[in-house]
Formats: structure tokens, sequence, C-alpha cells
């Protein structure tokens, strides 16, 4: 039996900027990683502009399912600045001078050589019910409420500023007023299945998980992260309720499992090669150098990575990687013959242990009834064995490319592990 409750924050970021995409919200993603480490769940993240009516409308929503709301931005002293003054009139008090909020300005524009002006004088105005929050960092102060049965946190949104503010008031305030209970994540890795038939596979499994251990479907492109999550009061023993259930389930989809946690497909590909002593070269066509990009992005690579070619024309196929002329004529490009010969070839060339190839239509144009766009034929070689794989993919171009990406790599990987029949 727990002694714990779920604490739920909602986050507010507020200004038009992040509405009309001029700036990026990173505020709201640091702040729910942080509620994470300590145990509260970010319930909900809300964007709002500068209107008096929506902001008050997203404090009022807020409250009604947050026991700790999270607010950035507004805080300026112009009058497009709207988050203190809504705040004063949502809990019914006026904003009134903070002397110690007004020093600590000055002393800020001294140091820096700066008058301080009546304008900047306003920053340390505040509502009358909250707590100061002195932000060393800047100007605007942090601002500490404890209304209507909730904790509310209001900060500037400079992202530095809002940090210090987070790491060095708000977490120690929230983990002294509140028991909290210790939340383990772990991620598990697949790739070439789909997430409905991932589902299936394990719904028998994901049944019977414990009830404080829940299950998130995190799809992406040509893959699927199973998230595990467990809540309870101790650290190991939430990890190790975790690592059970993974040996549970790591029979019924083994064969699509690459990693975990933070782990991407090219890393687990490196640590597979390096792990059997293997070399690989590719030839790629479609995909245009990507696949290589990828390969090459992970430190160390150069130990397995023999090299590449990108023979994009079907001349360059032919006389450089020897892919038969006949086979280009007759079957295509975008053929399996052409794939196998392609990987076989440059297998040879660059004295690898394996050879990848990719060919095919990737779009917007140049499909036909036959090979419509998204057609894309791949290739293994290995010593005495050559594995193809036929793809229909989408009509958007990069996004064919990042799923061949994807496919090449997970054929390898099937290759490396012999699990391709």
């Amino acid at each position: 039996m727990t002694n714990y409750s779920e604490i739920k924050a909602e986050i507010i970021a507020i200004g038009d900027e992040l509405l009309y995409g001029q700036i990026m919200d990173t505020n709201s993603h640091w702040i729910s990683q942080e509620m994470d480490k300590i145990g509260v769940r970010v319930v909900r993240r809300t964007t709002v502009g500068d209107n008096r009516d929506s902001i008050l409308s997203a404090f009022k929503s807020a409250e009604s399912r947050a026991d700790i709301i999270l607010m950035t931005g507004g805080l300026g002293p112009t009058n497009d600045d709207l988050t203190k003054p809504l705040l004063a009139e949502y809990f019914g008090c006026d904003l009134v001078l903070f002397q110690e909020a007004l020093e600590a300005v000055r002393t800020f524009f001294e140091k820096r050589g700066r008058e301080l002006t009546d304008l900047n004088k306003l920053q340390a105005h505040l509502p009358s019910n909250c707590t100061y929050i002195p932000n060393e960092l800047g100007t605007a102060p942090g601002m500490w409420f404890e209304e209507n049965g909730r904790i509310w946190m209001s900060m500037p949104g400079v992202p530095h500023e809002m940090k210090k503010l987070i790491s060095d008031h708000v977490i120690p305030r929230i983990k002294g007023m509140f028991k909290l209970p210790h939340i383990y994540h772990k991620v598990i890795k697949t790739v070439g299945i789909g997430e409905s038939w991932l589902a299936d596979l394990i719904k028998d499994w994901e049944k019977e998980l414990p009830n404080h251990i829940k299950l998130a479907y995190l799809p992406s492109l040509g893959q699927v992260k199973l998230r595990l999550t467990a809540f309870g009061e101790n650290d190991n023993e939430l990890a190790n309720d975790v690592e059970k259930e993974i040996e549970k389930v790591k029979p019924l989809i083994e064969k699509y499992i690459y990693g975990y946690n933070q782990e991407k497909l090219e890393e687990a590909i490196g640590r597979l090669l390096k792990s059997h002593n293997k070399k690989v070269a590719l030839a790629e066509s479609c995909s245009g150098g990507y696949i290589s990009h990828l390969i090459t992005s992970i430190p160390g690579s150069s130990d397995y990575f023999q090299g590449a070619l990108i023979p994009y024309h079907n001349r360059f196929k032919n006389r450089i990687l020897n892919v038969d002329a006949t086979t280009l004529e007759e079957k295509g490009a975008v053929s399996e013959e052409t794939v196998m010969q392609m990987s076989e070839h440059i297998r040879n060339l660059f004295d690898a242990d394996l050879g990848l190839a990719s060919s095919g239509i990737a779009g917007p144009s140049g499909g036909w009834a036959e090979k419509p766009v998204g057609t894309v034929w791949i290739a293994c070689a290995m010593q005495g064995k050559t594995v193809t794989k036929k793809l229909q993919l989408t009509q958007d171009r990069m996004l064919n490319i990042q799923l061949t990406g994807v496919a090449v790599l997970n054929l390898l990987r099937l290759c490396i592990e012999g699990k391709t029949e």
C-alpha cells in the first residue's frame, strides 16, 4: 500500500511569439522532464497568446485538473506583458511594490552601468498575495502563489532564467510540500513492425501488467517505442519490476527489438558490427547518401564502415558496380536483380563482410503502374547469401528516403543476428 498521492502539474506558456512560431517553446519540454524526475506528472501543456480572455481561461482550466500550475512568459514591463496583472485579477488582489524586488532590479542595472527607468521599476510591482522569488539572472521576478488549494508559479520566459528558478526554488519547494512517488522509465526500441501488429503480439502480456506499471506506444518513422513507466517508493524495486516484465515480453517480440532507452538504430548497428567483428559497405541509389550519413554519424564508425558509392544513374551502376547491362535494361534499376548485384559488388569492391544496396522511386514523379512512387528494393549481401526486400512506401520523397534508411539498417541488423528467415 503506497502512502503517496499522484501530484499533477500543468504548464502554461504565454506569448504571441510562441503561437506565431517565431520562438520554439523549449521551456515546456524542459520543465516536463524536470517534473518527471521528481515524480510530478504533467497532465497538460498549454500555449496561449498575449490575450486577456485566453490567459484567464487557461488559468481556470488548469486549476480544474492540476495541483501545480507552472507559467512562463508575459512578465516584462510593457503593455503586452499581461501575466502579472491577470494573476492579480484572477486572485482578486492588487499589484503592489515589493521593496526587495525593487532593490534587486536596481542592483541588476547598477552592476551593468545602466539607468533604472520608471518602466523598469514596474518589474517590482507584484500581486500582493504572491511570495517573491528572486531572479538572479534577470529583472523579472518569480512569483509563488498558494491559492485555491493549488500551487502557482510564474516565471520569465527566458530559458536560462526559468531553469535557475525551477532548479533553485520550485523543485525544492515542491519536494518539501508533497510526498512524491518515484517514477522509473524504460523504453524498448523496436523496428520492422507496425504499432497495431506489435500491440496484437503483446496484448495478453499487456493485460497482465501490474497496476503500478503503465505501457505507452510511441511510434515514429519505421519504428515503435514501448515505454514502461513504473510508480512506487523505491527506485531499485521499480527497476527490478520493469526488468521482470521485459523478460516476459522479449520472447514474443525479440526479433524486432534492437535496443533500449536512448539508443538509436544506427548506434545499435555499430554495436552489433563491432561485437561480431564485421565490416560493411554501401551502394545507395534512391537514398542518395542518407544511409551513409546515419552510419557515419556515430563516433567510431570507421571501425566497421568501409565506404559507400552513390551510383544514381544506370551507367554508373554498370560501369562502377558491374551491374549487368541486360539486367538494367530488362529488369530496371528498381528491381530485385539489380540490388542483389549492387550489394554483392559493393561488398567485394570494399573488402567488406556485408554489402548493402538501395534502389527505388523516391518521388514525387517517376513511377508508373507496375512500379509506383514509393517502390524500393533493398539488399544485404553476405558470404554465400544475399537477402532482399521490396518496400512499398509513400508519395513523399523525403519520407521515402528516411524510411528506406530505417529498412536498410534493420535488414543489416537481421542479417548480422541471423534472423532473416
